[in-house]
Formats: C-alpha cells, structure tokens, sequence
C-alpha cells in the first residue's frame, strides 16, 4: 500500500517551537510528498503568522479550535487530513532530516498500523532540557522502556513521536479525553483491535521537553496520576514495578531520617545510586554541570511521578 502521511501537531501558545519544527520538516530527504497540518488548541498567542510564513515550501494547514486538550486536538486533525498513514508529533520536538525515510523504510520492511519513535537532545538544547533528557531516557531512571529495544515487550508508542493508519485510527477513534496518559490508553485500544505497534529507533526526534524543574514536575506528576486509572482501566496491564518511583521516594525520605538518628546504611545506598547517574550522565553528555543537573531531574523525575501514582491511588476516586 502507497502511504501518504499526515503530520498532525497540536499547539497551545508556542509560535517558536512550531517555527523551529516547521523549519525542520522544510530539510526532509524525504522525496515523496506529505501534507502537515497545525491544530492550534484555543492559543491567546498564536501560530497562525509562523505558519503563512512556510505555506510555500510544505503542503500546509492551519486550523484554530475551541481549547480541548492535546487528545482531542489530534482527534480532530487525523479527521480533516488527507492522508491514510499519521503522524502525531508534540510542537517541542525538532525533526532530523532522515526522520520521514526511516519512517517509510521502517514500514516497507515491517508495516504495522502504529509506531512509536525515541527522542533524543539536540546539541542547541540548554543544560537543564539536556538534563531532562537523559532522565526520562535513561535505562537508570523509570525512562529506560523509552526508545529501547531491548527494554520492551510490545511496544506502548508515546504521543510526541507517533505513527497511526487511517485504518487504525477508525476502529479506535484515536486518543480519548484524558488529560494524562492518552497514548498508552490508545495503545491498549489498539491492540485489543488486533492492530500491532513497533518501535522505530531510527525514526527518533529531538525534544525539548519541559524548560524548569516546575514544569517537568508538574509534567511527570500528572504522567503519575495516570498510571492507577489506566490500571483500574485494563486491570491486565498493571505492573508491580509501576510502585517503584514512590517507593524509591518512600525509601529516600526514610533513609534521611535514619542518617539523622546515625544510621546511613540506606542513605548510602541513595548516594551511591545518584553517583551512577553523575557517572552515566557524564559518559553519555561529556559535561560535568549537565551530570550534576541529571541528578536533580531524576530525583524529581522520581518525586513528580511517585507522588502523582499515591495520590491517584489513595485520594482520588
């Protein structure tokens, strides 16, 4: 089947990541053609002149809707595409050159009706999003299953990289209304109708992410408060290790309170795993204040999710 993509990408008040990805989509090597279009979420800062600005060299769409939510706004851009193949990017990613080939060679060799993509930092990223990078990448940190092969069952596709046919997207009816954890809710959807999901490494993107620590705490909680009502959800799919974060937090409070009253076995052992990921860091970013950063993502990384997965679980209902 000849696919035609459809670049979907949903955005809320952020004209400059939109310039820097829409630049980015002008570099495909890419021969075939494509069509991209821009869902603009209910934005009081608009994209629309950053827009008309690359209407000439990409097949470009531009629409402006009510403030629904990224789902929904997906939702409503794979229905006005022209495409039977899309693609759902987050506006803070940037996408290398090759990316749309190794899509296409990817799918040539093994089709599948979804995929999901790796991310990675650019060298243009500041320190902290370099930082926050390696700890939702790391195979240390509760981002190792991200973009690694060996790390994965059945691949779950995340929202900010993510491939789904026309076929697919018709028998799910594509993300649902939750604010947190859409992707991984449609991946079940998709595999409970029998449609398969791949990692492609080569297909990764560049991205950004969340710009302060408040930001990506706010962000990893509410990926924390996901995870019991997807649990509750498809009961099948819980994990005993979905408890990790908040009992590393558990465990890190209690071993300061320890070291307190003399006892620093279990500090130790904190110290010693924050060390690895200076260490880890270090060898993959080759800068010692981006090391010294990881150690603070990572531990909020741990806090934002641990506590968004206790409160879901034991004050929500």
């Amino acid at each position: 089947m000849k696919l035609f993509y459809s670049i979907i990408i949903p955005v809320y008040n952020r004209p400059n990541e939109i310039d820097e990805l829409l630049e980015s989509l002008t570099k495909q090597d890419y021969t075939n053609n494509f069509e991209v279009l821009i869902i603009e979420d209910g934005s009081t800062n608009k994209s629309d002149s950053i827009v008309e600005k690359y209407k000439s060299q990409l097949d470009l769409k531009y629409f402006f809707k009510e403030n629904s939510g990224a789902g929904v706004s997906r939702n409503f851009g794979m229905q006005k595409a022209s495409g039977n193949y899309f693609i759902i990017l987050d506006s803070d990613v940037i996408v290398p050159n090759q990316y749309l080939s190794e899509v296409q060679k990817a799918l040539d060799n093994n089709f599948t009706d979804a995929f999901g993509g790796p991310d990675a930092a650019h060298k243009s990223f500041t320190s902290l999003q370099k930082a926050i990078n390696y700890s939702m990448t790391s195979v240390l940190t509760t981002g190792g299953i991200r973009g690694k092969k060996q790390a994965v069952g059945k691949f779950q596709p995340r929202s900010f990289n993510l491939g789904l046919s026309k076929k697919a997207f018709e028998k799910t009816q594509g993300f649902s209304k939750m604010k947190n954890g859409e992707d991984i809710d449609l991946t079940f959807r998709l595999w409970a109708n029998g449609c398969e999901t791949q990692l492609i490494e080569k297909a990764f993107v560049y991205h950004k992410r969340r710009s302060t620590i408040q930001q990506f705490f706010k962000q990893t909680f509410g990926f924390g408060t996901a995870r019991p009502i997807l649990n509750k959800k498809y009961p099948s799919t819980a994990k005993p290790t979905y408890w990790f974060p908040s009992l590393f937090i558990l465990g890190f409070s209690l071993s300061i309170v320890l070291a307190i009253f003399g006892h620093n076995l279990f500090l130790a052992f904190y110290v010693f795993y924050f060390l690895l990921i200076f260490l880890d860091s270090l060898f993959h970013n080759k800068n010692i204040y981006v090391a010294f950063l990881s150690i603070i993502t990572s531990l909020t990384q741990f806090l934002g999710y641990g506590l968004g997965f206790l409160e879901s679980k034991f004050l929500k209902k």
